[in-house]
């Protein structure tokens, strides 16, 4: 468990409590938005489709109560065993939620993705599971249109009555989760179709992922920043040894950047080793903020071949695992 850094207020009676699951596309922005919700940095953001590869839960107190945040990995048709887990945490947490949250991009045309999220969230036909008829999750659905900074006004309405017209969300919500405009609108809505109930977590809880997924996400985020075409999606980071800050306050950090081919080695490393030092400086500015101590950060890269495919690379980088605790 790693602690907020503020405190959280007394709930007073009626309070809310509860889950919240941020669903849609890849790239539609849930990330930067469970960042905002939550007030801090916890979710990697990169330009990249399929930046998120876990569930990532973040604590958020209010004055009315507590909102437990889940950030998915976006849905779409996986083409690799990675992709497919990805695909399973983000569906898997619809059944375990008391409010599903769609986020839409504003300033993309609605689509055949977009379509496909939706369909995900229908009662399967039984013929083969797909979905079908008009049914929805039996909970809240509120469509979160975000990026709404990057579209004129007028555009918005249009959007809107598409979405009306696409599923019967209970709220829709435009939003920017880059600058925060009408959040506040967004989680009054989501703290009124929440249920009364007790805090599930301890005031000062911010996340239950522990640091080390923290500090293998800040890397790949420096790699996904840093690097192009294909490179950023083969590539993963483990943390091969984790030292809590010494009587100095030094963090010492020793990290391995997975690739598939040893061609892509050099690329990663960079011509006299630019490209590392660029990737590990940028990781070691955003952990040293993060954990508020000095870092040191060895990184080396390794060749696995096709560890996307590999079960046992996949668990141990703990991708699949969608646990509500």
């Amino acid at each position: 468990m790693i602690p907020r850094p503020d405190e959280a207020p007394q709930h007073p009676r009626g309070a809310k409590s509860g889950f919240i699951s941020l669903v849609g596309r890849p790239n539609a922005g849930k990330s930067t938005l469970l960042n905002r919700l939550i007030g801090t940095k916890l979710a990697i953001v990169s330009d990249k489709p399929q930046t998120t590869r876990n569930r990532i839960l973040g604590v958020r107190n209010y004055d009315r109560g507590q909102a437990i945040y889940l950030d998915t990995p976006g849905i779409h048709r996986p083409l690799h065993r990675m992709n497919v887990r990805m695909v399973d945490v983000a569906l898997q947490t619809l059944a375990d939620v008391d409010v599903v949250a769609v986020v839409q991009d504003a300033s993309e045309s609605f689509g055949s993705g977009d379509r496909y999220v939706l369909d995900r969230l229908r009662p399967a036909s039984g013929r083969g599971g797909e979905p079908d008829g008009p049914g929805r999750v039996d909970r809240p659905v509120v469509a979160v249109l975000n990026k709404i900074d990057l579209v004129a006004r007028p555009r918005l309405l249009p959007m809107i009555e598409g979405l009306t017209r696409a599923y019967p969300f209970t709220d829709i919500v435009p939003v920017s989760a880059m600058t925060g405009e009408n959040v506040d609108r967004l989680e009054d809505v989501f703290l009124e179709r929440l249920p009364e109930g007790e805090p599930l977590y301890p005031p000062d809880y911010l996340t239950d992922r522990p640091e080390r997924f923290i500090v293998a996400e800040m890397v790949r985020e420096q790699v996904l920043t840093h690097t192009r075409a294909e490179l950023p999606f083969s590539t993963a980071v483990v943390v091969d040894r984790f030292e809590e800050p010494d009587g100095t306050g030094l963090m010492r950090l020793y990290c391995s950047i997975l690739v598939e081919r040893e061609s892509q080695k050099p690329i990663v490393i960079g011509r006299a080793g630019a490209m590392i030092k660029r990737i590990g400086t940028g990781a070691r500015l955003e952990l040293e903020r993060f954990f508020a101590v000095r870092v040191y950060l060895d990184l080396r890269v390794k060749v696995r071949s096709d560890w996307r495919e590999d079960a046992r690379t996949l668990d141990d980088l703990g991708l699949g695992t969608s646990r509500r605790s």
